[in-house]
């Protein structure tokens, strides 16, 4: 039977997979809810010729595969780009990551005095089998940086206390890096491990990034899919999945932008869509439903403001670790690419804002929200308000899944009911699997997740990718290192 696919979600895993799937001569629909921007979260939205990116993504990975796919789909236009990232704490600027001395001399000699006892305190007497963000960073820090570096901003990406978000976030995002290593990078910055799967990539200071943003490199995916004979339909919201065992096929029925619904048949299905909707789209009911409820998600919503340029700031990112102010952190959109800013008189900078859909924050108007964010950004002397001559406001649900301390069970029974109950379902990226990942740990999951179709069996276990909490920077700088996550070793290897 000829193998047919629909792949539910135009983000860079499912536009990833259709590439990969087409490139074999199988037929692909992709069915994709945003009605202009492919890319999902990694879109490039456009305002008066202003590009900016929802939420920063750079393009980085220790994946020889994934490198290479990038440089495939994208030949011509992948700049790199200089990393310049600094913490915002009391009115003063650190560097991030963090530098010893750096700190030294900006929290002055009692604190910083008092920051090394704290670390070597939680060296000597460290909490064992840590379970919270707060125990982890804790472990890795001491706790007096871990409240100066760490609490404020955290609890403002997910709207809780640190002490009920899981030690996995904490691991996946920074593990490998404590403030022994910081210490060491400060001093001997130049020298490398003997071991290249050790370093840091958090400590990398380049990468690469599509000229005119990374929603660049998903249009190019989804043209070249429809070069090969694949289908992309936009602003397509799934409601129902069923499976005809004695066809061997999905039915998957979809309302259009204008309500109209629609059937599509395909022997495959790959799903990135948020995996608590996808269980209660999938007929007859699973048992999952339950556990799919407990699932949470953090929303996101960007208030990018044009300034007329004074003085151009260095950093592509500050993170704002100030409880006085909403900001969670600030892009500086230039500084990504210049083609992003299409006056170099002007510069645009992007106020990020965590919240839930349909709190305070997201239901504001965007009148009001751009006003709190010229509030902001001029408490915070990053620019004049006097300066600002237009924004615009883009919200964006479900951009993290929640890790909190009960994540795990509940997509562990998701994962179970699927693999017992629908044959040739495959669920991948960040809200497919409910898994913090980054674009590269997306791709692979797509990537994988290709090989098990076309060799109709499942030799991959794409849950590992990223399994071993590996963090989202860590890796080779030069992109030729895997480590056992990422290569394409089918899964009795791994």
């Amino acid at each position: 039977m000829d193998k047919k696919v629909i792949i539910i979600g135009g983000g860079p895993a499912g536009l990833t997979a259709g590439y990969l799937l087409s490139k074999k001569g199988i037929l692909v629909e992709v069915l994709e809810a945003d009605i202009e921007y492919l890319g999902g979260i990694s879109k490039t939205f456009k305002y008066k010729d202003f590009l900016f990116d929802i939420g920063g993504h750079r393009f980085f990975s220790k994946s020889k595969e994934i490198n290479d796919l990038w440089d495939e789909l994208l030949p011509d236009d992948i700049i790199e780009c200089p990393r310049f990232t600094r913490i915002y704490y009391k009115n003063k600027f650190y560097a991030y990551p963090i530098k010893p001395l750096d700190a030294f001399f900006k929290l002055g000699p009692i604190e910083s005095l008092l920051c090394v006892l704290s670390y070597l305190k939680a060296k000597i007497s460290p909490t064992k089998n840590p379970k919270t963000f707060e125990d982890w960073i804790t472990n890795n820090f001491g706790h007096r940086l871990f409240s100066i570096f760490f609490k404020t901003y955290t609890e403002k990406v997910w709207g809780m206390s640190c002490k009920e978000i899981s030690a996995d976030w904490a691991a996946q995002r920074i593990k490998g890096l404590s403030l022994g290593t910081a210490i060491f990078n400060a001093l001997f910055p130049k020298k490398k491990p003997k071991d290249s799967k050790n370093i840091i990539k958090t400590l990398i200071d380049r990468y690469k990034y599509p000229r005119k943003g990374p929603g660049m490199m998903w249009d190019a995916a989804g043209e070249k899919i429809k070069e090969m004979g694949g289908k992309i339909h936009m602003g397509c919201f799934v409601h129902q999945l069923t499976y005809d065992a004695k066809k061997k096929q999905w039915n998957v029925s979809y309302k259009d932008k204008s309500g109209t619904v629609h059937t599509l048949e395909g022997t495959h299905v790959i799903s990135s869509a948020p995996l608590r909707e996808m269980v209660h789209s999938i007929k007859p009911s699973l048992t999952s439903i339950s556990a799919a409820d407990k699932l949470k998600y953090r929303d996101f919503l960007i208030v990018s403001l044009i300034i007329k340029e004074r003085e151009a700031l260095p950093d592509n990112w500050i993170y704002i670790h100030d409880p006085s102010v909403k900001v969670g952190r600030m892009q500086n959109f230039k500084a990504w690419s210049p083609e992003l800013v299409p006056d170099p008189s002007f510069c645009c900078y992007g106020m990020e804002y965590f919240c839930f859909e349909g709190d305070g924050l997201w239901s504001s108007k965007d009148s009001d929200l751009i006003e709190l964010a010229k509030q902001e950004i001029e408490k915070l002397g990053l620019a004049r308000k006097s300066d600002i001559v237009d924004g615009c406001v883009v919200r964006q649900p479900k951009a993290y899944p929640v890790y909190d301390d009960a994540y795990q069970t509940h997509v562990d029974v998701i994962r179970k009911d699927l693999e017992e109950n629908c044959p040739r379902f495959y669920v991948v990226g960040r809200n497919g699997m409910h898994k913090y990942n980054n674009q590269d740990h997306a791709m692979m999951t797509a990537m994988l997740t290709v090989e098990n179709i076309l060799a109709d069996k499942n030799q991959y276990d794409v849950w590992k990718v990223n399994q071993d909490a590996s963090y989202h920077e860590e890796g080779e700088a030069d992109g030729e290192e895997s480590n056992e996550n990422f290569r394409m070793v089918p899964k009795k290897a791994i």
